[in-house]
Order: C-alpha cells, then sequence, then structure tokens
C-alpha cells in the first residue's frame, strides 16, 4: 500500500530550563549503552539491554498507543497531553521538564499541534534525546491543509493527520525505524510488533474504505466542530463542509453561526458532530435551527475506555469513531467489527496515559 511520508510564556520557559539543570545527574541514567542481548520475536519477560530501559515520551494519546504496540514490554512509554485536553493549547507544567530529561526519545505530532510541549522538550532533553516531528516527517508542505480552524492565512496547516490510517502507518514505520536505531538489542521484539501492527492498519483502512461506501453519496459530507478529518474525508469519498470552531478557538460569531446553518440547510446535512475535547452549546443550536442530528461522541485523542480497556488504542479510537460517524450519516458500520482493537503484543505494557 502507497503511504506518503509541529507558546510557552517566558516564566514557564525559565522554569523548565531550571528544572533542566536540576536533573543532569539523572538524565543519562535511562540512556546508558546497550549491550547486546538475545532477542527474539516473542515478548522477553524483563527486556533490559545493560540494566537500563528505554525511556520513551510521547505527547498525544494516538501517539503514545502506536509506540506502545510498538516497544511492547521492551521500553517504558509515557504519554505527556492527558486524555481528553486540548493538545493545541495544553501548557505542560513545569514537572513535566523532569521527564523530559530522561528521555531517550521524544515523539510529537508536530506541524505546530503542541508548541507548548515542543519547546519544553527542546529545553530539557538529553543533548543524545532526538524530538522525532511525525508530522512533519509523513507529509511536505505541498500536502497540508487549511481550513476554517486552522486558515492558511495565519500559516498554521490542519495538523490532525492520524485519523487517515494511512499517516498513522507513517508514523508506526518512522517509530519502528527509530526505535530499532536507538535499541539494537531488542530490534526483534520491535520488527515483529511493527509487522503485526502495520498488517492491522492496513487492515483498519481496507474496512474503512468498505464501511465509509455504505453512507449514501449525498450524505458523505462532514460538518464538525473542530476539524479533526481534514486528511481522512477524501481519502474515503467524503468532504467536510465546515468547522465551526474559529481559530483562536473562541466560540464562532453570531455571523459564522447564521452562515453555517444556511449551509447545512442548502447541502442537506443530516448530521454534524462535536468533539469530547471541546464541549459546546453552539452545535446543538445549529442542530435545533437546521433539523440535523447532533452528535457528540467523536473522539480526536481521547481513545475509548480505561487505558487498560480492549479499546484504549489507536485502532480502537477509528473503529469507534466510524460506528458513530457513519451510523449517523445513513451508514453501516458492521464492518468495522471484523478490525482487532487489543494491543498487538502479549504481556504487561508499561505505557502510561495520562487522564
Amino acid at each position: 500500500m502507497k503511504r506518503t511520508l509541529l507558546l510557552l510564556s517566558t516564566a514557564l520557559i525559565a522554569s523548565a530550563v531550571l528544572f533542566s539543570a536540576c536533573s543532569d545527574d539523572d538524565s543519562g541514567d535511562d540512556g546508558g549503552d546497550a549491550s547486546p542481548t538475545a532477542a527474539s520475536a516473542t515478548q522477553p519477560a524483563a527486556t533490559e539491554a545493560s540494566g537500563t530501559r528505554m525511556k520513551v515520551v510521547t505527547t498525544v494519546a494516538p501517539i503514545t498507543s502506536l509506540a506502545e504496540n510498538i516497544v511492547g514490554t521492551a521500553a517504558d512509554v509515557e504519554g505527556i497531553v492527558p486524555e481528553g485536553v486540548s493538545s493545541h493549547e495544553y501548557e505542560p507544567p513545569p514537572s513535566i521538564a523532569t521527564l523530559l530529561a530522561e528521555a531517550d526519545i521524544i515523539f510529537v505530532n508536530g506541524l505546530q499541534l503542541e508548541e507548548p510541549t515542543f519547546e519544553l522538550a527542546e529545553a530539557n532533553k538529553p543533548e543524545t534525546a532526538e524530538v522525532v516531528n511525525l508530522g512533519d516527517l509523513t507529509i511536505t508542505e505541498a500536502d497540508w491543509k487549511f481550513d476554517f480552524s486552522f486558515p492558511e492565512s495565519e500559516g498554521h496547516p490542519n495538523p490532525h493527520l492520524w485519523p487517515n490510517p494511512l499517516h498513522a502507518a507513517e508514523y508506526a514505520r518512522i517509530i519502528h525505524e527509530e526505535m530499532v536505531a536507538l535499541d539494537p538489542a531488542n530490534k526483534a521484539t520491535y520488527d515483529a510488533n511493527y509487522a503485526e501492527l502495520d498488517a492491522r492498519l492496513d487492515q483498519l483502512h481496507e474496512t474503512m474504505l468498505v464501511a465509509a461506501a455504505t453512507v449514501p453519496e449525498a450524505n458523505r459530507k462532514l460538518v464538525t466542530y473542530h476539524d479533526s478529518w481534514a486528511y481522512w474525508a477524501p481519502v474515503y469519498g467524503y468532504t467536510v463542509i465546515g468547522a465551526v470552531q474559529p481559530s483562536d478557538f473562541a466560540e464562532p460569531s453570531a455571523q459564522e453561526i447564521a452562515g453555517i446553518i444556511d449551509q447545512i440547510r442548502e447541502e442537506n446535512i443530516p448530521a454534524i458532530f462535536g468533539s469530547e475535547v471541546y464541549p459546546s452549546d453552539v452545535l446543538q443550536q445549529i442542530a435545533d435551527e437546521t433539523g440535523a442530528t447532533f452528535v457528540d461522541e467523536l473522539r480526536d485523542d481521547d481513545l475509548p475506555g480505561e487505558p487498560d480497556g480492549e479499546r484504549h488504542t489507536y485502532i480502537g479510537l477509528m473503529v469507534q469513531n466510524m460506528e458513530i460517524m457513519l451510523a449517523a450519516l445513513g451508514g453501516n458500520a458492521d464492518a468495522m467489527a471484523d478490525v482487532p482493537t487489543d494491543l498487538v503484543f502479549e504481556g504487561e505494557s508499561t505505557a502510561e496515559y495520562p487522564q
């Protein structure tokens, strides 16, 4: 399958740098030289190369999930951005500097999604730790998408690549490549996990094509509050008609709401979609005015269920979103039930998802 290949205040930065300076003595403890070990495709009981384990730090939960599935039990993964919190506006507390100072590698979405966290990472990571901007490595500037929430005039592209499984698969490929280079002693584990995850992402994409096609063509139009579907829609034959949330993340003006209402009526949109991260009464108002069904259960980066649940994965997120979205638009998402949503490896994961 062909796949195409990111504002901290002065006070916060100063505080973060201070934390970094205080943590220098500890920053190398997790990233020491790894001596070769006998690696196998099965999950080792305690994959420690030389008495230490790699510390993988991530930002949003979908990236944490992809990293968790690839490293399995061979390394520790810890997310930064709490689930259900806007990654655009999240200001990490200075205490996160300690976590970043212990990181062996840091995976961020990039494309200007989590700028405060990115700035903190750059200020506090060990010199040997790389900050990997997955989004910037997945698409080029020519592929950037702009919309109501991310207007081209402001120069900030829509950063929500991961709802498109093809882009998520590229994220996974990059994470796998980086982990093998960083921790070759556990290459067999990373290879086996990545192969299974890649196959499942391929299955997710192919099944999504089938399920998305069950929606009547006239209904394949999306109106959302926060536009997280700009990179998903064209792949599966849909059009994003509009996103309600302005670029400053405030509530839309009365004039903007009126324009959206007119557009929904003209396009005969059957359903409009909210987000768990951005609760708003505006969409209910729009639904009441237009007769469209208001669905507020779509998730951008808040994985379903509890961290130890079967669907608390990136694939689980996308399967559940399809079940909700396609049903509201008049389609049938039954095929999505065939896509595995659990972890690709056996054994107890150590990944941490802040709640």
